[in-house]
């Protein structure tokens, strides 16, 4: 792509460096930007840095949060003893858009998968053994894909849980094997949450 600007071109190369963002799309994007008030656009570029600078991540469930404690964990509304157990940030969102759960959750920040070079020492997974001790969770809802990896993560976590009164359950397999939370609408996914199943069912 031939561009008449040097600075343009190192524009587009950045936004294009986004998932999903290929270089014409981000071609339209830069020259809105230009379009706009400076002020927009400096208002743009300052509340990325801003939210790349600050962010945090919750030092007890570790989802995105803007102080040492994420919302969702400070709210004395939540069930602090039921624990939703998901891969990444996008699954709390997708989850929390259902309106169908009220606990709170864990995010592993991955799943076991030796292929990837995923091991479990990379994963969140001794920070979530000491919640269910400490906190005296009566309930973890397995919500991760469901596929190979997400089975065998869950199955080494219920092995490291060891003999539990803390009762396992894994969402309704209303997610097609192999497909991903954030893509399923929050119909399913709702349903998938409100219908959670004893683990054993699945996994043997």
């Amino acid at each position: 792509m031939q561009l008449p600007s040097t600075l343009l071109e190192n524009a587009v190369a950045e936004f294009a460096k986004l998932p999903g963002i290929g270089k014409k799309t981000a071609l339209r994007l830069v020259l809105h930007l230009l379009k706009q008030e400076q002020d927009v656009t400096n208002n743009f570029s300052e509340v990325l840095k801003k939210m790349r600078k600050e962010i945090q991540f919750c030092q007890k469930c570790y989802n995105i949060s803007d102080g040492t404690i994420c919302s969702i964990c400070a709210n004395s509304g939540r069930q602090k003893n039921t624990i939703c157990v998901v891969e990444n940030i996008r699954d709390v969102i997708a989850i929390e858009n259902t309106q169908q759960f009220n606990g709170t959750y864990h995010v592993l920040g991955g799943i076991i998968s030796p292929l990837d070079g995923i091991g479990p020492e990379q994963l969140t997974i001794e920070a979530l053994i000491d919640r269910v001790k400490k906190d005296k969770v009566t309930e973890l809802v397995f919500a991760l894909n469901p596929n190979i990896q997400g089975d065998t993560t869950i199955y080494y976590i219920q092995k490291k849980l060891g003999p539990s009164t803390c009762m396992i359950t894994t969402i309704a397999r209303g997610i097609a094997f192999g497909g991903e939370l954030e893509y399923a609408d929050e119909m399913t996914l709702g349903k998938s949450i409100s219908n959670r199943q004893p683990i054993h069912q699945y996994i043997k």
